[in-house]
């Protein structure tokens, strides 16, 4: 899986990379230039990532000198599936089996998987770091953001599928090396997403696979791979993904670990999920005919896009109700609102 993937359509643009690390003034203007950016060794000082640098027995020894506070969740794949963590072949289902368990004991199996001739897939996904490894927290943070959560991931040869988050993230390659392949939102299209109803990622993940893109069955994805940008991390190195950009993960290791950090600073407090949003506009309006579905078109756009302006702006403050300032009170008003409207 270190080699280059075989896509038939021939490199990715590379990723645009700061010499790091950064200080916040930096990150700012990257984040608000809305591109995703790659931040070489803007975690070397990381005493997680001096270990990682001493090889495979050390970084799985810093991590498990912690005592285990909580079971962690593992995912395991079978060898055939060679590393890719995806539906199964009807998609009813994953091709990966989930057990709850101790993290030294996970990383132990880790070490001796390196061994085998036919070697499964294996993760532990997405852990919350404050409450599982305290220590780790404290020994290794990221100054551009004090305020968000890191988690952690940490598995073998492993690969995810493209897809987005609902929020910005920074990720941190701590171990190994992994190859990220973003796309911009607006190829969605273009990546053909699978069902919105079970997926391994928690939104939509692109269905072709990026080893081996079946190009007669998913002919677009030529144009989302002109758009493509790539770049693989090293130990130290982070990657800035701006607000649901698809990217797909590969690691490219036998022991590989990365920390994450998700935030959403433009969400006002109290506000509802666009993507619950997203669910119940299909549900309200997908299956109306096409001439209703174009009144609605129009009226999402003027009183949620705001193609016109601001729809309230021709009335009293008093009389804007829903239409007003964002607030928690105007927030639970709307909940309430939708609640009895779904009753």
């Amino acid at each position: 899986m270190s080699g280059y993937p075989r896509t038939g359509l021939g490199p990715a643009t590379p990723l645009p990379e700061i010499a790091g690390p950064i200080d916040a003034a930096r990150f700012a203007a990257i984040r608000a230039g809305g591109r995703p950016v790659v931040l070489r060794a803007q975690a070397a000082d990381w005493p997680a990532v001096a270990a990682a640098c001493e090889g495979d027995e050390s970084i799985v020894g810093y991590l498990a000198r912690e005592p285990m506070t909580r079971p962690v969740r593992a995912i395991a794949a079978p060898p055939s599936e060679n590393g890719r963590f995806f539906y199964n072949r009807e998609l009813t289902g994953f091709n990966f089996q989930a057990a709850n368990g101790r993290l030294d004991l996970f990383l132990a199996d880790l070490l001796r998987a390196r061994d085998l001739a036919d070697v499964p897939a294996m993760a532990v996904q997405s852990e919350e770091i404050a409450d599982l490894l305290p220590g780790f927290a404290a020994e290794n943070r990221l100054a551009l953001l004090p305020g968000a959560s890191p988690r952690i991931w940490i598995g073998n040869h492993i690969r995810v599928a493209p897809h987005f988050d609902l929020k910005e993230n920074v990720a941190v390659c701590v171990a190994g090396r992994r190859r990220f392949t973003l796309f911009p939102p607006a190829q969605i299209a273009n990546l053909y997403p699978g069902p919105l109803e079970q997926t391994p990622a928690g939104t939509p993940v692109s269905m072709v696979d990026q080893h081996a893109p079946d190009l007669a069955r998913y002919p677009r994805y030529a144009q989302a791979w002109e758009t493509a940008q790539q770049a693989i991390l090293e130990p130290g190195d982070a990657i800035y993904i701006p607000y649901c950009w698809w990217h797909g993960v590969e690691s490219l290791e036998p022991v590989s670990i990365l920390v994450n950090y998700w935030w959403n600073e433009g969400a006002p407090e109290g506000a509802g999920s666009p993507y619950d949003a997203m669910l119940h506009a299909m549900f309200a309006l997908k299956h109306l005919p096409r001439e209703q579905r174009d009144v609605w078109r129009g009226m999402l756009d003027y009183y949620v896009f705001e193609a016109e302006g601001d729809p309230a702006a021709h009335l009293p403050e008093h009389a804007r109700g829903m239409l007003g300032r964002p607030g928690r009170g105007l927030f639970a008003n709307m909940r309430a609102i939708a609640r009895e409207a779904l009753r």
